[in-house]
């Protein structure tokens, strides 16, 4: 997805395990359909969301990879949880084990701080 400019408003990690329909596709037929069956449907259903794409197969078991999504807003979010729900790769292709939402330092925003437990080593 093209990079949008915007504040998130909120953050969620989602957590996923392949599903062996997914792992018995080559990595053409994969980027097809992701490609073809399941961005499509984000963009055009869900604006004001932007991912990255994290692969975690070599240190867990149950969770092969972790999806962050930064959404403007909750309204923002909650579009895109329903376009991909729609699409092969929610239960298909892949498992959601968990979702876990937050807004990046908001203890520190909620009290007027700058920041709050940020580490620059």
């Amino acid at each position: 997805m093209p990079e949008e400019a915007f504040e998130p408003g909120l953050t969620a990690f989602m957590l996923v395990k392949t599903s062996p329909e997914w792992l018995g596709m080559s990595v053409e037929q994969r980027v097809h359909a992701f490609t073809t069956e399941v961005l499509p449907a984000i963009n055009e259903r869900a604006k004001g969301v932007r991912s990255r794409f994290f692969d975690t197969e070599f240190y867990s078991a149950r969770v092969t990879d972790v999806w962050l999504w930064e959404a403007r807003d909750h309204e923002s979010y909650q579009l895109l949880i329903e376009a991909l729900r729609d699409t092969p790769f929610w239960d298909r292709y892949f498992e959601v084990v968990e979702i876990l939402v937050g807004v990046e330092n908001a203890y520190a925003k909620n009290n007027n701080l700058d920041t709050f437990a940020t580490v620059n080593a």
